[in-house]
């Protein structure tokens, strides 16, 4: 009987978002998505300097933050025990398990390619009288369209600055995820794509045409 309920409250779920079509919910079921059946994602490491050095793929990919304990003194001079997020995670690809630490990883799911004639140059905002150019009333309505997705450019580069590689799509949506360390993720027309300790900048395409 609970199993039904389960399966249920997800299928009910799974219609909200087709009717919505919101990608803040569509980020959620994702999320959901890897746990029942599985999401097949390209994984590429590089180091500082920009150079690919590893790949991986898999069906069924998780990561997951390690936890390390602090111990300290409060003010009364007595011990106390924190944890914390450490830097390091454990990413499990179909069952089997290998842990990393301080290099720039990617995890597009499949379907999502990097955009290859990509190059970037200077941006230059236009003049305009229209309300939304007001910066009190864009900063409301960004964060507001930030939530359903909008025309954006994904622009990643190693920790040194060295670029690695763009994406683009027509509706964009990104979160910081709270369990884990160093990490982004993004939306990007309906799929996932993880960075994990890199430079990036999220340029609205309206800014680069």
């Amino acid at each position: 009987m609970k199993a039904k309920r389960v399966l249920l409250l997800v299928l009910v779920v799974l219609f909200i978002v087709s009717l919505t079509g919101c990608d803040f919910f569509g980020s959620k079921v994702n999320s959901l998505k890897g746990d029942l059946i599985g999401v097949y994602y390209n994984v590429s490491f590089y180091d500082n300097y920009g150079a690919n050095f590893l790949n991986a793929s898999g069906k069924r990919i998780d990561i997951q933050g390690n936890r390390t304990k602090e111990i300290g003194l409060d003010s009364d001079g007595h011990y106390t025990t924190t944890y914390s997020l450490s830097s390091v995670i454990t990413i499990t690809i179909d069952g089997k398990q290998m842990e990393s630490c301080g290099n720039t990883i990617i995890f597009a799911e499949s379907g999502l390619q990097p955009d290859v004639d990509f190059s970037l140059h200077d941006i230059e905002g236009t003049e305009s009288n229209a309300l939304t150019s007001l910066t009190s009333v864009a900063k409301v309505v960004n964060k507001y369209k930030n939530y359903f997705g909008k025309p954006q450019v994904v622009v990643i580069q190693s920790q040194l600055g060295v670029p690695i590689c763009a994406y683009s799509g027509e509706s964009v949506y990104w979160e910081i995820p709270d369990d884990l360390p160093k990490m982004t993720k993004l939306m990007i027309d309906g799929k996932a794509l993880y960075i994990h300790r890199a430079n990036f900048e999220i340029i609205d395409r309206d800014l680069l045409e």
